[in-house]
């Protein structure tokens, strides 16, 4: 099941780091199958206060999310990312094929 890297991103200051960032995060992806899912585009916030630009990025599963995520490549220019912007980052797992709301229940401790 995909693994995905999603990333809410504010107050971006596009200058040369951010340019440099972009020119050179495709490379780090393909080692690892990574793609753009969401990326800029249309995008509207339909509840709550929200100023962000939302980023999605699918990977063949959560392994390579993260080996990605932790990998020399990647580090070496989110610096470059973190120095000019807000952010809010998770890594995910897809929740499968047949999940329906109600799953999450199963995951929940409840204590009597």
């Amino acid at each position: 099941m995909p693994g995905y890297a999603i990333a809410n991103l504010w107050d971006v200051d596009v200058n040369a780091d951010i340019v440099e960032y972009l020119e050179r995060i495709d490379g780090t992806l393909a080692t690892y199958g990574g793609k753009f899912i969401v990326h800029g585009g249309t995008q509207r916030v339909i509840e709550g206060p929200a100023s962000a630009s939302v980023i999605v990025i699918e990977f063949p599963d959560y392994q390579a999310v993260t080996d990605w995520y932790e990998s020399a490549a990647y580090q070496e220019i989110l610096p470059l990312r973190l120095r000019n912007c807000s952010s809010v980052g998770l890594l995910a797992a897809d929740c499968g094929e047949n999940h329906v709301a109600t799953d999450v229940l199963k995951e929940v401790v409840t204590s009597d």
